[in-house]
């Protein structure tokens, strides 16, 4: 094996005396021009191998200051006094270096002092209080254009407060995230209104057949999230560079240059909404590209995890149609981490420590790392003394929090927090559910999640952008292990507005009896909105609708039910159905009068098939359907009225009505109109007949929900989200009725009837689909037994829910 080239002998002491890590020693020595510029910056700095005590921050800045001039060396001399500004602390940022190269390369005399120190905002500093001052300022200044623009002024907004004040040398990543947060406070969680334009469709040409056109769009529609954004621009497999070659040939002879993703889901509560998306994207990736997705539950905190879980996760991926590859676990791997976790140690890569959750968070700067950072006192132990600690805390030697194996990374010359000496394993005094006793210590995430990735030969780890900073830490320590490393790569995750996601959260609402269990209808879970009666195949539109990209989706619900309503009206059948029922006694029919009527499951559409429905003297209507004054702008049921009932050939006049007494009326009687000229009445109603030898009517309960929070940032409510909860969201009408149809609809379920194509034993009373009509589109409830129907309202039939007159 070759050694050290001279360029690296020499700059390898003087990197590591800068608390640079081993990243931008290997770029320098990748470019002859940047290691020159290195080694001509260090020596006007005056770094030498043994020099101590040096601000992390100059590191950086000599970086930059290297980037800067590598390609027009030191101007003439200019660049030492850059240099030894940097060195005294008089130039920290980034910024500041990039204004005094374009200071130094602009000049044609000597340098000015002063008029150096007023072009690189020498002497200027700031405060939180201070950046949030300026930003507050300008935000107010341009409030106008800043609600009418939403969240497409973010960019300008930054690029304004950074150019136009002296926010210009004020930590970038501070200003952004307090531009971050102040816009979000005046503008609330992102909505339609921020969303980019819709792409016009492609025109097809004249010479396809209709039905050529149709299929063709709706494939590409099927597809978009694949074609087009963030999963459309990944890697191909093979294509993630690797620190040893023969790593990626045996991951691509072992899958056989096969996509493989992975759904790696923690057991610790049921999935929700934003899961959807995680699921559509990790399976459907794989399966676009005739590739294959694990299906991975990350078991490594025994204390939370419950079998219910388990079973819950893997119901709802089949539910949504996705079939895992394998089903695995990261406790599969326990020992194989284990003995990767000795291996860390013995590279000289790992360290047990001792410190308390305090120790390690003033070691990382403080609160908002702010402050210093620097080493814990046991990462320089003898390898030999961490790998024995290592082995009694796997003996059960140390108690919860008496010892832990950190990752030695980069804590001092890395800005980024997932390399500063993460903890890799810990005690729990806990048994595991599959493994029970037998382990004492548990790996972390940020430990277990890479390598098992690497052992199932991912070839895209796909993750939420909250992991981004973890990509570095993740590389790393497949890169110190010299083993295979996937390639992560991170998309926004969906939130929806006006719920809210946490488990904790929703655990009170259950606990605390303002729900009936985690699959309440009213929750976004997704039990919950399997349980309300949401088709699988609406939730995996909704998503591809919405798109992959690397900005999180805050989506309102309305948009969501607008996507859940445009798939069932599609899909299932209609109804009559009358929640609050009067009976209406249609005097000129004789008792006896029966009739039957043939009315089609879907209006002009004989595919869904037909039913009969009966006809009698008394029918019943729903309680909204009849006023006891009548109006010029209310054209349903009044005295001296007429209306029609749906399919009926001849309307029905009200004559009279009764009143118990509450005031509530009890029954109306009627005419049928069939002995004078028709005209045509400017509504139709619903109605069910009352005929019992034919079983008319059905009795059913009806629930009816609206949002379950009042606002659309439940969260933000000063007196907490318990106190936002909408007390009217849900109406139950116990008496409903609906007609004889409802038995051929739960035959014949699922509806849709693709759902038939899985297993029919995993079919839930859910699928029992239909539209009631005027009312809205309802599902079975798993509260149904035996004769007992209750139903759940899936979604109205438009989006205000409100009937016309």
């Amino acid at each position: 094996m070759a050694g050290p080239t001279p360029e690296e002998t020499l700059l390898a002491p003087l990197f590591a005396a800068l608390g640079l890590g081993d990243k931008p020693l290997k770029e320098a020595l990748r470019n002859k021009k940047i290691a020159a510029a290195w080694t001509e910056i260090l020596e006007e700095a005056g770094i030498q191998k043994d020099s101590t005590g040096i601000d992390p921050k100059v590191g950086g800045a000599l970086a930059a200051l290297v980037t800067g001039t590598k390609d027009t060396g030191s101007c003439g001399g200019k660049r030492e006094y850059v240099t030894k500004a940097i060195k005294d602390g008089k130039i920290k940022s980034n910024t500041q270096v990039d204004a005094a190269v374009k200071y130094i390369k602009g000049l044609k005399g000597d340098i000015d002092e002063k008029a150096f120190d007023k072009e690189c905002g020498v002497g200027i500093e700031f405060n939180s209080e201070g950046i949030t001052a300026a930003v507050a300022k300008y935000i107010k200044d341009n409030k106008s254009t800043i609600l009418e623009q939403r969240y497409k002024a973010l960019t300008p907004t930054l690029v304004n407060v950074k150019t136009t004040t002296d926010l210009k040398w004020a930590p970038p990543a501070e200003v952004k995230k307090e531009v971050d947060v102040q816009l979000a406070a005046l503008l609330g969680p992102k909505d339609e209104r921020d969303a980019p334009p819709k792409k016009q469709p492609k025109t097809v040409e004249s010479k396809q057949k209709p039905n050529e056109g149709k299929k063709e769009e709706e494939e590409v529609s099927k597809n978009k999230m694949f074609e087009e954004g963030f999963l459309a621009g990944l890697h191909k497999p093979g294509g993630n560079e690797q620190i040893l070659p023969e790593n990626m040939e045996a991951h691509l002879k072992a899958t056989g240059g096969k996509v493989f993703t992975r759904f790696p889901p923690e057991p610790n509560g049921y999935l929700h909404i934003g899961h959807s998306k995680a699921i559509a994207v990790n399976f459907g990736f794989a399966r676009y590209y005739n590739g294959e997705c694990y299906l991975r539950y990350d078991d490594t905190n025994p204390e939370a995890e419950e079998e219910r879980y388990f079973t819950a996760i893997l119901e709802i991926i089949e539910w949504l149609g996705f079939k895992p590859y394998k089903i695995t676990h990261a406790s599969d791997h326990f020992e194989r981490l284990y003995l990767l976790a000795e291996d860390l140690i013995k590279r000289g890569k790992g360290y047990i420590c001792h410190c308390t959750a305090d120790q390690v968070n003033a070691q990382r700067g403080g609160k908002d790392n702010r402050s210093p950072r620097f080493e814990c006192e046991h990462r320089n132990r003898p390898m030999e003394e961490s790998l024995e600690l290592f082995r009694k805390m796997r003996d059960g030697a140390f108690k919860p929090q008496e010892a832990m194996l950190r990752m030695k990374q980069d804590i001092l010359g890395n800005g980024n927090p997932q390399m500063w000496d993460l903890t890799a394993y810990r005690v729990l005094d806990s048994e595991h559910h599959r493994t029970g006793g037998q382990w004492k210590i548990y790996p972390t995430y940020d430990f277990t999640h890479c390598l098992c990735d690497s052992f199932e030969n991912i070839s895209h780890s796909l993750c939420t952008t909250e992991f981004i900073n973890s990509r570095e830490s993740y590389d790393w320590l497949c890169n110190a292990l010299e083993i295979y490393r996937p390639q992560q790569r991170e998309y926004g995750r969906l939130n929806l507005t006006g719920t809210i996601m946490s488990k904790r959260k929703i655990a009170r609402l259950v606990t605390e009896g303002y729900v009936r269990g985690w699959d309440d209808p009213r929750l976004y879970t997704l039990v919950a909105i399997r349980r309300r009666g949401v088709p699988p195949g609406a939730i995996l539109s909704f998503v591809n609708e919405l798109g992959v990209t690397t900005t999180h989706s805050f989506v309102q619900i309305k948009r969501f039910e607008q996507t859940v309503r445009r798939y069932l009206e599609e899909t299932v059948p209609r109804l009559m159905m009358v929640p609050d029922p009067i009976p209406v006694i249609i005097e000129n029919l004789p008792e006896d009068h029966f009739e039957e009527f043939e009315i089609q499951f879907k209006l002009n559409d004989a595919k869904m098939g037909q039913h009969k429905v009966p006809f009698t003297r008394i029918v019943y209507i729903d309680r909204s359907d009849f006023r006891e004054v009548d109006s010029a702008d209310y054209f349903r049921l009044a005295p001296g009225k007429s209306v029609g009932l749906f399919k009926v050939p001849f309307t029905i006049r009200a004559t009279t009505f009764t009143k118990d007494s509450s005031g509530n009326i009890t029954e109306v009687r009627a005419r049928y109109e069939n002995d004078i000229p028709f005209k045509k009445p400017k509504t139709y109603i619903q109605w069910v007949a009352g005929c019992p030898a034919k079983g008319s009517p059905v009795k059913l309960e009806v629930r009816v929900f609206n949002q379950l929070f009042k606002s659309e940032n439940p969260e933000d409510n000063p007196e907490g989200f318990l106190a936002d909860i909408n007390p009217d969201s849900e109406q139950i009408y116990p008496k409903a009725i609906v007609e004889v149809g409802i038995h051929e609809v739960r035959r014949r379920a699922p509806w849709p009837e693709l759902e038939g194509e899985k297993d029919k034993a995993k079919i839930g009373p859910e699928t029992v689909r239909f539209q009631a009509l005027r009312v809205g589109y309802f599902a079975l409830d798993s509260d149904s037994i035996g004769d007992k129907i209750v139903v759940n309202q899936i979604v109205t039939l438009k989006e205000d829910a409100g009937k016309s007159a």
